[in-house]
């Protein structure tokens, strides 16, 4: 006996479908927390290098305004120094870099800063640098020097510019540590950035690596199975064919029996159809010597007994021995029939192309008066003309069907057949064959494909083995047949049939 593995503990399909739904949406959960933590570091990244730009360029124009201041100084000291106007050259330039780095401090300081109060200061020292410098200039231009000199001497342009120094070292050093501070978050944010962006990578990772361990479980679980049922398939294969074997040994015995027993039985069916024969002919002998003996002189008892004798002889016998005919012709039709089966049942299939037009009208051809007497009618609508079968067996089929539509027509209404062909599913062919006859009662459609079983009244001749040979040639052509029948209206035969017959035989052969 074959054993049949028990069940084997692996991921099942809907366990591998949940965990894999967690695992994507964990994986898509962390996809989302990368992305959306990274567009935050970015923002914040971006108003950090903002900050520091803004930072950069706010230290630029304090140093920018320095230069300039102390360049404006230079150029102020020699002119007044040599009067020449040559060193006043660049004064001018440096004026205006000055006035526009202060205009850019100006706004680069909002009012609330605490830086607020040392830069009006600046602007101040350096407003007022400026009116002295220009101050002198213009006195030594009118060759006012000794006004001059005494403007510098009371050293209030060396106040303001020690003054502005001073705010000038202060904006720079405010301005180095709000660019230490950004550069520092600069720095925590992009290692932020990392440590997430790896954090999420090896989530990702892990539940990948997850994933395709339980894609490879589930495959290795699912190639196990295949085998496994390859296994059982291979056994049952060889299991089915052992006991198809044995069955198409068996059925060969059962028909061989059938057939033996039938040929047996036969032989004293004969014996006693010969002796009833020779029975029948005695008694015709003795039934003369009888009679002319009942005429002759005897006792009352002796002349009652010759007579009721010769009743026996003309009656008696006679009708038993009728009853015994009957009995024994019946036997041997029930017989015959038996192996006309068993021998159609071991007939070798002859395939053909078949011409279904020309097997169907010699079909009608041979029972064509009982259907057509009475203004009967048979209608062929052959949508497949040809199909590749056994002749003889589909002229078997069509001609009992026919018979038996003859045979248990309707005595209210003329008889019409009608009989169709079409391809179905399968490379099939159906073949209707419809008659308005009798009917047949819901309770008989199965019986009477039965051998020796009949429905409806018996008012014809038969032994019930038509439609049982009609079903045995069928299956033996690997095809099936029903009927659809209403009883008083008519009936419809189905046989479906392969269009394209094997050459194998089937297994019951």
């Amino acid at each position: 006996m074959t054993s049949i593995p028990g069940p084997r503990k692996s991921l099942s399909r809907n366990t591998l479908v949940t965990l894999t739904a967690i695992l994507f949406l964990v994986g898509l959960s962390a996809l989302f927390l990368i992305i959306g933590t990274t567009i935050w570091l970015g923002l914040r990244s971006q108003a950090y290098f903002s900050e520091i730009v803004a930072v950069r360029d706010f230290r630029s124009s304090v140093v920018e305004l320095r230069s300039a201041l102390l360049a404006a100084e230079t150029s102020q000291r020699g002119y007044l120094l040599t009067g020449n106007e040559i060193y006043l050259a660049p004064y001018g330039t440096e004026k205006i870099i000055a006035k526009r780095n202060v205009d850019l401090l100006s706004r680069a300081i909002p009012a609330s800063s605490p830086q607020s109060l040392p830069f009006a200061r600046l602007k101040a020292a350096v407003d007022q640098k400026f009116v002295e410098m220009e101050t002198t200039i213009e006195l030594k231009r009118v060759r006012r020097d000794l006004d001059a000199l005494a403007i510098i001497k009371t050293n209030k342009g060396k106040r303001l510019t020690d003054e502005s120094n001073v705010y000038f070292a202060g904006l720079a050093t405010f301005a180095d540590q709000r660019l230490a501070t950004a550069s520092d978050e600069q720095n925590k944010n992009y290692k932020l950035l990392q440590l997430i962006s790896l954090a999420g990578g090896i989530v990702i990772l892990l539940v990948t690596a997850a994933a395709a361990v339980m894609v490879l479980r589930y495959a290795r679980a699912i190639a196990a199975s295949r085998d496994e049922v390859n296994a059982l398939n291979a056994s049952l294969e060889r299991r089915v064919q052992d006991r198809t074997a044995h069955l198409a040994q068996l059925n060969e015995e059962v028909s061989r029996f059938a057939y033996i027993v039938t040929h047996d039985l036969r032989a004293p069916l004969v014996n006693i159809m010969g002796f009833t024969k020779e029975v029948e002919d005695s008694v015709s002998l003795i039934a003369p010597v009888v009679e002319s003996a009942s005429g002759s002189p005897a006792s009352s008892i002796g002349k009652a007994h010759m007579e009721s004798s010769l009743v026996a002889l003309r009656s008696g016998i006679p009708e038993a021995i009728g009853f015994i005919k009957s009995s024994t012709q019946k036997m041997d039709a029930l017989i015959n029939a038996i192996l006309k089966l068993s021998r159609e049942g071991q007939r070798r299939r002859n395939i053909e192309r078949v011409d279904l037009a020309a097997v169907l009208n010699s079909s009608i051809n041979a029972v064509r008066h009982g259907l057509t007497r009475d203004n009967g009618r048979v209608d062929l609508k052959l949508e497949v003309p040809h199909m590749v079968s056994d002749r003889l067996s589909l002229e078997q089929i069509f001609g009992n069907i026919l018979e038996n539509a003859a045979k248990f027509r309707s005595t209210e209404r003329p008889l019409r057949v009608t009989i169709t062909t079409r391809r179905v599913v399968g490379d099939r062919v159906l073949i209707e064959i419809e008659d308005n006859g009798r009917g047949i009662g819901e309770q008989d459609q199965e019986r009477v494909f039965e051998l020796f079983r009949r429905s409806g009244v018996q008012d014809q001749a038969g032994e019930g083995i038509g439609l049982a040979h009609v079903r045995t040639l069928v299956r033996n052509l690997e095809g099936d047949i029903t009927l659809a029948s209403r009883l008083g209206y008519g009936t419809t035969f189905s046989i479906e049939l392969p269009a394209l017959l094997s050459e194998k035989e089937p297994e019951n052969q």
